[in-house]
């Protein structure tokens, strides 16, 4: 299939577009190859959207493959939790979901073959002893005393080892490369190790597993993939890959192209890293909405299409770079612009008692949805005498840059009148508790008739129609850009990433549905959460409505 305008290119797409071009291949077939240990995150969606988007592009298949070689640390829960991520973010994988453990009869099978050729051997040195002769990036390694074992011996323990015969850790089975390349990764690497643990698939028909590096390739072999793409630390690892792929007897010859991982500002996205994260309950849970999941990030208010154009956006290339947390929330903040139906929240109270407006008198006032869309509708909203303000739009005095509510001077309320504040009354620790206003009765909808200048709109809540929600204001996880590369991550952990308000809500937000996003106007943009109910609403701030999240009159 031909490039097209419309379609990103990069140096894969350029490889393929070459492949196709020249008859290597007719039909593209990729993968995405998740380790079933963890939740997906914002690098994996970077993966989904290369593997998953080339497919679509060039109408080939991409398989959902999980490598499921290492059960100890493997749940069912994370499987399904990865398939709701893929499908989320809109991309159908080809044919059933595949397992690496799909394929552990054809894998044993293939380690045999090596064996049967001299290239394995089955190693009985301890971890120890296997380290100390690995060497090291400046001394070559050294053989294993069990490198030269007659295959026959070599079959016969192997079996043992399938059969159950050895305790874990007891012995190895290692490929026979070379103990001095200056590669690590063909330093006779671990082909099988033996382990006793339940899995999640094949219940407890194993005692041994396949080592990623020896499953990957040859999986990839079985599905026919045409392209396999990984990130940059499997760059060493190709030469293993490629080696296992000519030794054995298979038809297909997959090969392996690498790009550089997501590295993104003000988080990690080390998978070890994000599970001491949930473990030690520094945050709660793997959707955490501070946390870098995709689980995480649909939380916080984020949308599929959102995080696809962020993956567009940052491209495919070989350079490593850290990228600006800013470019990933300009991709939501720019949609939800046009998307967000307006509301007015106020999440620091403070009561405005109008006196001269009736007492027992209810207005319903009219406000668009949307500023710039008509089709999303119009509301109502209660107006009474009573209202609730954002503290920090009221000050005694101010100088003119402050567009607010200042004592004597005028405002206007967002949708409504214009009111005029005339005295305050405070605790008795100094803090303004009560702001009694004036209002210009004249003034719904248009200029103070004697023309004056009234510059400044903010948003209210009436305080007899207003609900109570909990408003969960979300910063970055970790106070430096680069924590992965502090000594202690966890010591530079922010401890304003979440900070709790007991908002006053509009009524309209009532009919507020979970995941609903919308903007608070001057506030932000926010999401019901989850743990919402009809007597207790809880929203997360996905985005504030510029970089700063300072407070401003945009629509």
């Amino acid at each position: 299939m031909a490039e097209t305008d419309s379609r990103p290119t990069n140096f894969i797409r350029q490889i393929i577009d070459n492949d196709l071009k020249s008859g290597l291949h007719t039909v593209v077939q990729t993968r995405f190859p998740p380790e079933p240990n963890g939740y997906l995150h914002i690098g994996h969606a970077k993966s989904i959207c290369l593997n998953f988007g080339i497919a679509q592009d060039y109408a080939g298949y991409c398989n959902l493959r999980f490598d499921d070689t290492n059960p100890e640390k493997e749940d069912i829960d994370y499987v399904n939790a990865i398939q709701q991520d893929v499908s989320w973010l809109g991309f159908n994988w080809h044919g059933k979901v595949r397992y690496s453990s799909d394929y552990f009869s054809q894998l044993h099978a293939y380690a045999v073959e090596l064996i049967s050729k001299g290239l394995a051997y089955v190693d009985f040195s301890t971890p120890e002893e296997v380290r100390q002769l690995r060497g090291s990036l400046k001394a070559p390694g050294q053989n294993s005393p069990y490198r030269d074992t007659p295959i026959e011996e070599n079959l016969a323990c192997f079996e043992k080892m399938k059969n159950g015969e050895y305790q874990e850790g007891q012995c190895l089975l290692r490929a026979k490369i070379d103990m001095s390349s200056p590669f690590m990764c063909m330093r006779d690497p671990a082909l099988y190790r033996v382990k006793y643990a339940h899995h999640h698939q094949t219940g407890d028909t194993w005692c041994i597993y396949p080592m990623y590096d020896f499953t990957h390739c040859i999986s990839d072999a079985i599905e026919g993939i045409t392209h396999s793409l990984c990130t940059l630390e499997f760059q060493d690892n190709r030469r293993l890959y490629d080696w296992v792929i000519s030794n054995i007897t298979i038809e297909a010859t997959p090969h392996q192209y690498e790009f550089s991982r997501l590295n993104l500002e003000y988080t990690v996205l080390s998978k070890r890293k994000l599970i001491q994260l949930v473990e030690e309950s520094h945050v709660a849970g793997w959707d955490d909405p501070r946390m870098p999941t995709i689980a995480g990030l649909r939380r916080r208010g984020f949308s599929a299409s959102s995080i696809v154009e962020f993956c567009k956006r940052i491209g495919v290339t070989k350079m490593d770079n850290l990228v600006e947390m800013s470019m990933l929330n300009a991709c939501i903040r720019e949609e939800l612009n046009e998307s967000a139906p307006r509301a007015m929240a106020v999440l620091d109270p403070v009561k405005v008692v109008i006196e001269n407006y009736p007492t027992d008198k209810v207005e319903t006032l009219f406000a668009h949805n949307h500023p710039n869309d008509e089709s999303m509708g119009s509301r109502d909203i209660p107006f009474s005498r009573e209202i609730f303000i954002e503290a920090e739009d009221f000050r005694e005095e101010a100088n003119k840059k402050f567009k607010r509510l200042v004592l004597g001077k005028e405002v206007r309320l967002r949708n409504a009148y214009v009111i005029k504040a005339e005295r305050i009354e405070k605790d008795v620790d100094g803090n303004v508790i009560c702001i009694y206003c004036s209002f210009d009765e004249q003034t719904l909808g248009k200029d103070p008739a004697d023309g004056r200048k009234v510059k400044g709109v903010i948003h209210w809540v009436s305080a007899a129609h207003g609900i109570k929600a909990q408003v969960n204001l979300y910063d970055n996880l970790f106070s430096v850009a680069n924590p992965a590369a502090e000594d202690n991550f966890l010591a530079t952990l922010n401890p304003e990433s979440l900070i709790v308000k007991q908002a006053v809500v509009e009524p309209s937000l009532k009919s507020a549905h979970i995941g609903q996003s919308l903007q608070f106007e001057r506030m932000g943009y926010f999401s019901l959460d989850k743990s919402s109910s009809a007597d207790n609403l809880v929203f997360n701030r996905t985005v504030g409505l510029r970089d700063s999240w300072t407070n401003t009159d945009q629509n």
